[in-house]
């Protein structure tokens, strides 16, 4: 017999708690599709201002919303906006190609209804040359997560005084009509320094890699894993804000290892360019 005071046990409702799960990673989806995600820098192609091992925040609605907005990419590729408006000149954002679904990420360097050419590796837009001012040598250390390999940065890896390794590159300043700046990196003469003149179509932009060297963007060819040109806003799924933490690679699977590898500087560094004051 079961004792004078005891009270019988609740059942677990199986149904309830799966509805509050159900509802709480619905609740995560909305905030990841229509208010910001993460994103992980896997690539050289932003380099000096995204390094390999970047973590980011990109917020999902400066531009309104369309099918690539929705996390994982479970809608149907489409030409549909949402509050549609148009990024600005600097702007680093998230692209889906038109051959496959990964996110890339890259700069607007030109808007609806601009013409882009490529001379020598400077833009020249609308007729006239981007601006490109030449910068001291950026001194970025050399890691696992950015190795400065011989064959992609040629007799740049460099022995400091103090007898660490590091990357020493050449970069130039570009700010582009409306005083948007931000570093470029440009140091060898290759097939993409150079583009005859295109028109960038209504409900398009160009963008290109910040790693003008090593970066397939609006200048490649789809089948080279390029965009293929001008890319429809459709296509776009949000704008990189600042970096929340970056790791060089010499982390593992084991969180406490995680400290030691945060790189000292680039925590909350904003994504958005500098304004030059003399921008238009």
């Amino acid at each position: 017999m079961p004792a004078p005071n005891s009270q019988p046990k609740e059942k677990v409702s199986w149904a309830s708690e799966l509805r509050g799960l159900a509802l709480m990673l619905l609740a995560v989806l909305a905030f990841h599709s229509l208010v910001a995600k993460p994103f992980y820098i896997p690539s050289i192609s932003m380099m000096p201002n995204l390094l390999v091992g970047d973590r980011l925040v990109v917020s999902k609605f400066p531009y309104g919303w369309n099918w690539s907005s929705l996390s994982f990419h479970l809608l149907p590729r489409g030409t549909w906006r949402l509050f549609g408006a148009n990024p600005e000149y600097g702007d680093i954002v998230i692209v889906v190609p038109r051959n496959r679904r990964e996110d890339l990420i890259k700069r607007v360097v030109a808007l609806p209804g601009d013409r882009i050419a490529v001379v020598n590796g400077q833009i020249v837009l609308n007729g006239k040359p981007v601006p490109q001012e030449v910068e001291p040598t950026l001194e970025l250390a050399v890691d696992p997560n950015q190795p400065c390999e011989d064959y992609t940065f040629p007799r740049l890896r460099r022995r400091t005084p103090v007898g660490t390794e590091a990357c020493e590159l050449p970069v130039l300043r570009e700010t582009l009509p409306n005083g948007a700046s931000y570093l470029v990196i440009d140091h060898m003469n290759q097939e993409l320094d150079n583009m005859a003149e295109i028109e960038v179509p209504e409900g398009h932009v160009f963008l290109m890699g910040d790693n003008r060297d090593h970066s397939a963007d609006s200048r490649e060819p789809l089948d080279l894993n390029g965009l293929g040109g001008p890319v429809p806003l459709s296509d776009i799924g949000g704008r990189a804000e600042f970096v929340t933490f970056s790791l060089d690679g010499t982390q593992s699977w084991n969180p406490l290892s995680w400290w030691p590898a945060l790189r000292d500087g680039r925590s909350w560094t904003t994504l958005r360019p500098a304004i030059a004051s003399d921008g238009e």
